[in-house]
This record gives C-alpha cells, sequence and structure tokens, in this order.
C-alpha cells in the first residue's frame, strides 16, 4: 500500500500536503456533511420511536426491540463496510471517499422516508416491516457515513485544523439537530393525518440532506491518499486485531458507547416529557430552539478550549457540566422554563466531548498507522462508529423498554409514577452514563496532544 500527499491542484511534495491549511470555506463544507446527514440520522434518533409506537401501533417494548437488533446489526456491518472501502482497488481521481457521499445519500433519503412508513395490515407484518426497513436503512448508512467520517482524518494532519475541522463537524450536526427538532412535528401537525404528514416531512428533509452532502463532495479536498489496498490479507482476523491492536481505539470505544447512549435516549425521550410531563407537545419545538440553540456556544468555545487544555481535559470539563446540569433538573420541579435552562447547560457541556469526538477518531487513525505501518482510515473509523452503533442500540432499546416498565400508554394521561419515569430517563440515565464517561476517558486514554504530535512527526520522516 502506497501513501501519496496531494493537494487540490495536483501532486506536491510530502510536507507541503501535510501542512497544507485548510480555508474556511473548506471547513465549512466538511461541516455540512453532517448537517446533511443530520437531517436523514437524527429523524430516526427524534422521531421515529415516537412513529412507531403512536403511529404504526406497535407496542413500546417492541418498538425497543427494533432499535436494538437494527442498530447492532448496523454495528455488525460497520467494519465490512470500512474494510470494503479500505480494501478498494483502482481509486479514481474523485478519491477514495468522497464518491460514496453523493450517491450513498441518495440511496439513503430514499430509506430514511421507507422507515416512516407502515402498511396496513398485521401487527406481525407491521412489525417485520419497521424491522426490516431499518436494519436497510443502517446499511445505507454506514455506506455514507464511514467514509464520511474516514475523509476528515485524509484532509490533514495538522492538530489545529482537525480541532476546528471537528468543531465545523460538530456545529453542522447541531443544527440538523436544531432544524429537525424545531420544525419536524409542527410540520407534521398540518397534515390531519400523520401517517401521511410523517413520510412527506422526513422527505422534504431528506432532500436537505443530500443537497448538503454534494456541498461537501463537491469542496472538500483528499490530501492523504492511500493509493492502494494494505498489504494484510483482509480477512475477519485482521479486522479484529487492528481493533485490539489499536489501545486509543478501544478506550474511544467504551467512553463513546456511554456519551451517545445519553445523548439519543435524552433526544429520543424530549418528546414525550413535552406531551405529558409539561402538557404540550408543541413546546418541544420552543425548548429545542434555546436548547440546540445554546450548545453552539460549547462549539464555538471548543477550538480554544482545546488550544489551552488540551482534547483529554476539555473533553471531562464538558462532560462534568452536563452531568450537574441533569441531576440539578432532575430534582427541581418540571418548570417550562427552569427545565429548559438547565437543559441548555447540559447540551452546551455534551457538545464538547461530542465534538472532540470527531479529532480523537483522526488522531487514533494516526496512531494505528504509526503502530501497524497500515493507514485504514474506514476500518478504523467503522470500529469507532461501531460503538455509536452500539450506544444507539443501547438507547433505543432502553426507551422502549423503559416506556414499557414506567407504565407508559400512548395518548393517554399518564400516572404520576410514569411522569416521574420519563422525568428519570430523560435526566438520571445520561447523567449516570456520562460519570462513567469521564472515568473511562480520565483513566484509560493515554493518546496525549503531544504524543500525537511526536507520532505526526514520526509518520512524516518515514515519507
Amino acid at each position: 500500500m502506497s501513501l501519496a500527499i496531494k493537494t487540490g491542484l495536483g501532486t506536491d511534495a510530502v510536507s507541503e500536503g501535510k501542512s497544507a491549511k485548510l480555508s474556511t470555506k473548506e471547513k465549512i463544507s466538511y461541516g455540512l456533511g453532517d448537517f446533511g446527514n443530520g437531517f436523514m440520522f437524527d429523524l430516526g434518533q427524534l422521531y421515529l420511536l415516537k412513529f412507531f409506537t403512536d403511529v404504526a401501533g406497535i407496542p413500546a417494548a417492541s418498538a425497543g426491540g427494533i432499535f436494538l437488533a437494527s442498530k447492532l446489526f448496523a454495528a455488525v456491518c460497520d467494519p465490512v463496510v470500512g474494510s470494503a472501502i479500505d480494501y478498494r482497488k483502482n481509486i479514481g481521481s474523485r478519491g477514495k471517499f468522497r464518491p460514496f457521499l453523493v450517491w450513498g445519500s441518495m440511496i439513503l433519503a430514499i430509506l430514511t422516508v421507507l422507515t416512516f412508513l407502515s402498511p396496513d395490515a398485521s401487527p406481525a407484518v407491521k412489525l417485520t416491516y419497521a424491522y426490516a426497513s431499518y436494519m436497510i436503512w443502517g446499511i445505507g448508512y454506514s455506506f455514507v457515513n464511514i467514509p464520511y467520517g474516514s475523509l476528515g482524518a485524509s484532509m490533514t494532519q495538522d492538530a489545529g485544523d482537525r480541532t476546528s475541522l471537528a468543531s465545523f463537524r460538530q456545529a453542522g450536526s447541531l443544527g440538523a439537530l436544531f432544524f429537525t427538532s424545531v420544525l419536524v412535528m409542527p410540520l407534521i401537525l398540518l397534515f390531519s393525518n400523520e401517517k401521511v404528514g410523517y413520510p412527506v416531512v422526513m422527505a422534504v428533509m431528506s432532500v436537505i440532506g443530500v443537497l448538503s452532502f454534494y456541498f461537501t463532495y463537491r469542496n472538500c479536498k483528499e490530501r492523504i491518499v492511500v493509493t492502494g489496498a494494505p498489504k494484510e490479507k483482509l480477512t475477519v482476523k485482521s479486522v479484529i486485531k487492528t481493533f485490539v491492536a489499536n489501545k486509543p481505539l478501544l478506550v474511544l470505544v467504551l467512553m463513546t458507547i456511554f456519551t451517545i447512549s445519553a445523548y439519543n435516549l435524552k433526544s429520543a425521550m424530549l418528546i414525550y416529557f413535552a406531551q405529558y410531563n409539561l402538557g404540550n407537545v408543541k413546546l418541544m419545538a420552543y425548548m429545542n430552539f434555546i436548547i440546540i440553540g445554546s450548545s453552539f456556544i460549547g462549539v464555538l468555545a471548543l477550538p480554544r478550549l482545546v488550544k489551552r487544555f488540551g482534547k483529554k481535559q476539555t473533553a471531562i470539563f464538558g462532560l462534568a457540566v452536563s452531568i450537574l446540569a441533569d441531576t440539578v433538573n432532575f430534582f427541581v420541579p418540571s418548570n417550562v422554563y427552569i427545565f429548559t435552562i438547565l437543559a441548555s447547560i447540559a447540551f452546551i457541556g455534551i457538545s464538547i466531548p461530542n465534538g472532540i469526538t470527531w479529532a480523537l477518531v483522526s488522531d487514533i487513525i494516526d496512531y494505528g498507522e504509526w503502530k501497524s505501518g497500515e493507514r485504514k482510515e474506514g476500518t478504523t473509523y467503522a470500529l469507532f462508529n461501531f460503538s455509536r452503533k452500539l450506544a444507539q442500540s443501547l438507547s433505543g432499546f432502553l426507551s422502549g423498554i423503559g416506556l414499557g416498565l414506567i407504565g407508559y400508554v400512548p395518548n393517554a394521561a399518564q400516572k404520576a409514577g410514569t411522569l416521574l419515569g420519563i422525568k428519570g430517563l430523560l435526566l438520571l440515565y445520561p447523567a449516570v452514563a456520562l460519570s462513567i464517561a469521564i472515568l473511562v476517558i480520565g483513566l484509560l486514554y493515554k493518546l496525549t496532544d503531544k504524543k500525537h504530535a511526536e507520532i505526526v512527526r514520526e509518520l512524516a520522516s518515514r515519507g
């Protein structure tokens, strides 16, 4: 496997390619990728459980099972997809990752709409369709998200630019979450029949997602380009070896299981909290306008915090802020104003480690190359993405099972114990999960910024 460092205008010296600074246009375009990603991914995390339980009529526990099985299936598929991308031959002039963003996003858009359809059939057929459509969606998502995530590591090895890319990516993700949280439910409620409203609105959102990915494809450059497949033969053993031999990757995977499950469970439960604890589902749009809008404060502060304290300490700080805010929020009365203020502080906190994650995974790709002599962006990112899928399956499963355990009844007045249970799922689980995440990164993550800089210099000296 050979490595070429390229700029947008042709092949240059290795040192120039690695040190070339990214333009603001390119950073914005990269962030637009996660903006587009969110216009398809966030729809499932925010609304699919509600669609299953309240529109398709699937019991909450069974709906939770759909998330668990589908996300676990997708998690297992991720290393296969990542390896298939890494072991591609005859990589063309458009690069190793960029072509997937165009065609893959179009397919994913169609699959997104299909997940929000439910046939007029027996409960068994509805359940089967829900499983099948969401599992197929997961495969489509892998063929877009893994190339997109891997693209960041191939654009630059400059530490400052990587942190900046992580900030723009997190800004794109939050921007998508902001718009989908604020706009989707009011648009659906414009339809007299929600069974029609859901797929129509999801189709509009998905078109925005495809257009955003096109801007990423058009304006981002792959500078660190692998021009051939890895020498090591692709086997299950080689994939496992890539995972086990990369200790920072193992730690990041473990941390991500807790951070993403907390983040996604919180997102899924907010609509229930607005409708039943606060008494008005329309409040979700207003609350999200403030909560998610406030979280951009964390994104804007991210580069300066990392520059002063480093990635690891900045991530720990953000996690601690979120834990404190969620814990206090659980014990105070469910007042819409107090809840929104504390939830905003929590989202500012969690946006910081979630943003840093993207810079960490790029560093870990370099570490894997330094350790093994083989650069496997797709495989490494896919293994990291495995933890995200595992966390997503866990959050979806816990949401569905949790609603069943606390006695949730769709479209009915809830008992006091059920209301307390909704609040606990929304706030207490995230606080506990993020506390574990702090312990994981604080005690086990050893790839410091200083160590990574040494690794990059050694990789450069190898030529």
